[in-house]
């Protein structure tokens, strides 16, 4: 009786030991897949980091600069139906720091947009059969470009911006591409693809478009960071900005979440704000030194300061507004906000 006991225990620690075992591999298996993806996916605190950096390529005020040293930006869009969008992207860049803002939009959307504020400058070309050579003249006093907001699908505007973000890409600026303009992108890839100096800033419906149209492939909506490397990777490691309830950045090598507090609403215009903080952030990063960005890629820095900004004029509008806050009371904020989180 003794032995079968005995028998019966041997047995028994012996498929314990069988499945400890195997527990053990998987966990392990699973802890190196996690650390091999955090690796990619910076923690909260690493987002911490990102901030002083961002404070680091914004330009010092001083009298000894002079009009347009610290940023000429054009945003391309605007049309009949659409003329909104490119005046929230052309004063939130100037809001944020930029000494000039171009907007080309077509001649039906100029004088709307020109009656909104005396301080942009508006060309009514993008609609004209010369608009790539028209554009072509202003390029050189342009330190980056915004392509998208409000620009509409109409094939004729639609091949106007693949000129001209082509003709931008060869004097090597920033390019940051919003709304419409990543229409374009689901449609072209190669326009954009491979430009270290592009960035993506794609809604949840803008991502899962252009994701189906250029990884060839549905996607896991479980896993929205995967999905964001997969995109990057397949765009040549592009940046893309994934907006949400998190913001999600991946430089092709690096990822940061921008968890900032925002509010709960999600009134129209948000992404435009977005778009042209991000043009002046993006000129201002990638002219600092490697010593200023400490290696990381400008366009990462630039993308997490315009989300940070962004979502922190949202919070200061919210809390005025309430639920009839507005894009435009958010633009407003832009220069308390900026102040708060980056010159404090």
């Amino acid at each position: 009786m003794a032995m079968q006991w005995g028998r019966g225990t041997v047995v028994t620690c012996f498929v314990t030991l069988i499945v400890s075992v195997a527990v053990t591999l998987f966990c392990m298996h699973d802890e190196v897949i996690e650390r091999a993806f955090s690796l990619r996916s910076p923690s909260p605190r690493n987002m911490e980091n990102i901030l002083p950096l961002v404070k680091n390529i914004v330009p010092p005020l001083t009298s000894k600069k002079h009009k347009g040293q610290d940023g000429r930006i054009g945003i391309i869009g605007g049309c009949q139906e659409y003329t909104g969008a490119p005046y929230f992207a052309a004063i939130s860049a100037l809001k944020a720091g930029a000494d000039v803002s171009h907007v080309f939009c077509t001649k039906d959307a100029a004088t709307v947009i020109k009656s909104y504020s005396p301080e942009l400058i508006v060309h009514p070309i993008l609609d004209s059969p010369n608009a790539v050579a028209e554009f072509e003249k202003w390029l050189p006093r342009l330190h980056s470009i915004v392509v998208g907001p409000g620009l509409g699908r109409d094939d004729k505007l639609l091949e106007n911006a693949k000129g001209i973000i082509g003709k931008s890409r060869s004097r090597d600026i920033p390019i940051v591409i919003d709304a419409d303009g990543l229409w374009l992108v689901s449609q072209h890839p190669s326009i954009i693809q491979g430009y270290q100096m592009g960035i993506l800033t794609p809604n949840v419906m803008e991502f899962s478009r252009l994701y189906e149209a250029v990884c060839q492939d549905s996607m896991d909506s479980s896993d929205k960071k995967r999905n964001v490397m997969r995109l990057s990777e397949a765009m040549g490691n592009l940046t893309v900005v994934l907006k949400g309830e998190e913001d999600i950045i991946f430089d092709g090598d690096k990822m940061v979440v921008c968890s900032h507090e925002g509010s709960s609403r999600r009134c129209g215009g948000q992404g435009d704000l977005l778009s042209g903080c991000l043009g002046v952030m993006a000129h201002w990063a990638f002219m600092s030194t490697t010593e200023k960005t400490n290696g990381v890629k400008p366009s990462l820095i630039a993308a997490f300061g315009a989300c940070s900004l962004t979502r922190q004029c949202n919070r200061q509008a919210f809390h005025r507004h309430g639920r009839a806050t507005t894009t435009t009371d958010m633009i407003a904020e832009i220069g308390a906000a900026f102040k708060k989180l980056f010159e404090s």
